[in-house]
C-alpha cells in the first residue's frame, strides 16, 4: 500500500458485463439516479429513473434483498446512491457507475 493510495479512483466495474447480469437476474431493479432532464436525453432501457436527491423518498422495493444495479452520468451519484442504499438496509446492490462508458442501446 502506497502513501498516495487514498487517490486512486475505484476500478469501474465491466458495464457490459454487469448489464449482462442484471438482464439474467430475476426481480433485479436498474435505478438511473440522474435528473429527469439527463435521463430523458438518453437511458438504458429498463432502467428506471429515481434521482439521487429523490432517493430516500421515492417506492423502491419492499424487499431489502432485491438486486439493484445503480447508473448515473459519470459514476459519483451512483456511488452516493449505492451506499445510501446499503444504509438504508438493501444488501444486494451493484454501482454500475456512469453511462458514459456504456456502448449499448439508449433509449430516448
Amino acid at each position: 500500500m502506497g502513501l498516495f493510495d487514498f487517490l486512486r479512483r475505484p476500478e469501474r466495474p465491466d458495464m457490459g458485463a454487469e448489464l449482462e447480469r442484471f438482464q439474467s437476474t430475476p426481480g433485479a431493479v436498474l435505478l438511473d439516479v440522474r435528473t429527469p432532464e439527463e435521463y430523458a436525453a438518453g437511458h438504458i432501457p429498463g432502467s428506471r429513473n429515481v434521482p439521487l436527491d429523490e432517493l430516500h423518498w421515492s417506492e423502491l422495493p419492499e424487499d431489502p434483498g432485491t438486486p439493484l444495479f445503480v447508473c448515473c452520468l459519470s459514476g459519483a451519484r451512483s456511488r452516493q446512491a449505492a451506499l445510501l442504499l446499503r444504509q438504508a438496509g438493501y444488501s444486494d446492490v451493484t454501482d454500475l457507475g456512469g453511462i458514459q462508458h456504456y456502448h449499448g442501446k439508449v433509449v430516448r
